[in-house]
């Protein structure tokens, strides 16, 4: 009998800068065959990730932000949309999505938020005209009927 094989790195789109960071998460390299549905769950989940993250800009957008940069990564994170305002401040958004918008939130740490407050700074350092601008740091949740809820200013009363 034959036996399965797992998708090669071509198949997968692994080594694509959209991908890159997040496969060292994923068994792409296991011969464990019973890691093979771990493998599909995850490239689901990136997936369903993705498609939450453009959902997401697509409401700011239709709010009349201007989309900088999409799963921005600096050494101490990753922000997944920055945005600028109407008004012409910074916005920083995670996403998260899940079934429900109140499991989603529990998937926001204290520690993420701190990594997300660092990569922001990082952010700001990075565009000159960044520095003494407005900005916020919102959470975006996304639930499986698609549903958004867009908590802005998440942070304002500290972690």
């Amino acid at each position: 009998a034959a036996a399965a094989r797992l998708p090669t790195r071509a198949e997968t789109g692994a080594g694509h800068p959209s991908v890159l960071g997040r496969e060292r998460n994923m068994a792409f390299h296991t011969r464990d065959f019973g890691d093979a549905t771990r493998v599909a769950r995850g490239r689901c989940a990136y997936h369903a990730g993705l498609s939450a993250e453009q959902q997401v800009a697509a409401r700011y957008s239709e709010q009349g932000c201007t989309l900088l940069a999409e799963r921005w990564r600096a050494g101490s994170g990753e922000l997944d949309l920055i945005l600028r305002d109407p008004d012409g401040g910074i916005i920083f958004v995670e996403v998260k999505q899940s079934r429900t918008f109140d499991r989603a939130l529990s998937h926001l740490s204290a520690a993420q938020a701190r990594r997300l407050f660092a990569t922001a700074e990082q952010y700001l350092y990075t565009r000159p005209d960044s520095v003494f601008t407005p900005s916020r740091l919102d959470v975006a949740l996304v639930d499986a009927g698609g549903d958004i809820r867009i908590m802005e200013n998440f942070f304002a009363g500290g972690l």
